[in-house]
């Protein structure tokens, strides 16, 4: 008989009990389940709610629960529904009627709300340590790297010289912001919901705060509606972890432009590498495209946790239920790109010498001369036009900026002089871009410096 089945006079179709059990993908939470039935029978025994031989037999039994399901000794119940029913239902085989008095003051409904929230708060510090692992990594490579040039890009065009110390850098602030995102979603997860029963709290003298230390939360929720129709704190993880995913999705496409022998730029690692069943010359950037390809998987996640919720009147409904598998998706999918992403990153060969060559091409000093000129006192729209021109007629004779005599360049402007060419150096042009988050090497070891701190700033919060 089900622990709710009373009010029933028949039992359920099978067919509704296949489709209506969540055990196959809730069981997850075992732990989670059997440590807040722990503190909240204590609170209990405390209380003077059930006695306290009651309350030790309960927390012994659970104990014994725990051990056999660590150990692959328990078999879970499709007809028990949920993890929650099956652990009560264990409970009780073992230990008789006393098992029934574990659910005195409580709810499913706020039980599993208080699931999530401690499985959440553990996954985001999983999360959190897997990008900080990341972060690390970069500062890394952007101290190996903080004087290779390299050319950057607007509209996949080469546009100015940068290094690629300073390119990593970019990435690290992007990682610290979804850092700064987790921490912002964890501590609204830290909120315990226990105590709010199926939706009006209960008449029983609960102390919600002494469950809520116990089980390291920050606080209780403070209306019990809400305590146990919220899910607000899944789908912000979710959008969390989609724009981490986002971030992760543009670096692996640069890793794969980089690795084709049109840009040449860096060489993955054969441990993160395949090849083709048919062409033997063949080293494809499969991890990188599958992290790319992972990424519409997790807004998936976010798309179906907020179409599940956007319509629901307070307080549960069963429509939650499929809160799980979508967050539970995100979480093991972004861990999952972390996790190989990483060494990924690590273990790339770099071609200084291509980047070098690629930063000398396509006039990636032309906004030098034009800045040049400027400082010459020639109004900057004016030079831009000057320059534009000097560029085309460099295309026209197949010759660089660096390729134009003295004489072609003042007959562009008489101002120039003979320091043109120490202007337009590709290294000085880099070196001189010293403002505070500019790719001078000076410049990005400041970066790299405020980065180490900031990064050990932010893993505090996940302590």
């Amino acid at each position: 008989m089900k622990l709710w089945g009373g009010r029933f006079t028949k039992g359920t179709d099978k067919v509704v009990e296949d489709f209506h059990s969540s055990i196959s993908f809730d069981q997850r939470l075992y732990r989670q389940d059997i440590r807040g039935s722990v503190a909240h029978a204590r609170m209990l025994g405390r209380q003077g709610i059930i006695s306290r031989e009651d309350t030790e037999r309960i927390i012994s039994g659970l104990t014994e629960i725990l051990a056999d399901i660590e150990t692959g000794r328990v078999e879970f119940d499709v007809g028990a529904e949920d993890i929650h029913m099956n652990i009560e239902k264990l409970l009780t085989e073992r230990i008789g009627d006393v098992g029934r008095r574990l659910h005195t003051a409580r709810s499913r409904n706020d039980q599993v709300a208080l699931d999530i929230r401690m499985y959440l708060k553990e996954e985001i510090c999983a999360t959190a340590d897997l990008l900080a692992r990341l972060e690390e990594t970069l500062l890394k490579l952007a101290k190996r790297y903080i004087v290779t040039v390299m050319p950057g890009y607007t509209h996949l065009q080469r546009a100015q010289p940068v290094t690629f110390g300073h390119h990593l850098m970019a990435y690290f602030q992007m990682f610290a912001r979804d850092m700064g995102r987790l921490a912002d979603c964890l501590e609204r997860t830290d909120i315990m919901p226990l105590g709010s029963g199926a939706l009006a709290g209960t008449t029983f003298d609960l102390d919600r705060d002494a469950v809520a230390r116990e089980l390291g939360f920050a606080g209780i929720t403070e209306n019990s509606l809400d305590g146990v129709s919220d899910r607000d704190f899944a789908i912000e993880f979710c959008a969390a972890a989609c724009i981490i995913m986002m971030h992760l999705s543009r670096f692996c496409e640069e890793i794969i432009l980089w690795s084709s022998a049109e840009f040449r730029f860096v060489e993955l690692d054969d441990a993160f590498s395949t090849g083709s069943s048919i062409m033997p010359q063949k080293k494809n950037p499969d991890v990188a495209e599958l992290i790319r390809g992972k990424t519409g998987r997790v807004y998936g996640d976010l798309t179906a946790l907020l179409t599940v919720m956007k319509s629901l009147p307070l307080a549960y409904n069963k429509d939650m239920q499929e809160d799980k598998e979508a967050l539970f998706d995100a979480i093991d999918t972004v861990k999952g790109c972390l996790l190989v992403f990483t060494p990924m990153v690590e273990t790339l060969t770099v071609n200084e010498t291509a980047m070098a060559q690629a930063a000398r091409g396509g006039f990636t000093n032309a906004t030098e001369v034009a800045d040049y000129l400027a400082k010459k006192g020639v109004p900057f729209r004016k030079a831009h036009e000057i320059v534009g021109k000097l560029v085309l007629d460099c295309i026209k004779k197949g010759k660089s900026l660096e390729d134009l005599a003295l004489e072609e360049y003042r007959e562009a402007s008489p101002v120039i002089g003979p320091d043109i060419y120490d202007a337009i150096n590709i290294e000085k042009c880099v070196a001189a871009r010293k403002v505070p988050g500019g790719p001078a090497p000076e410049a990005v070891a400041e970066s790299i410096k405020k980065g180490q701190v900031l990064l050990e700033d932010i893993k505090k919060k996940f302590v």
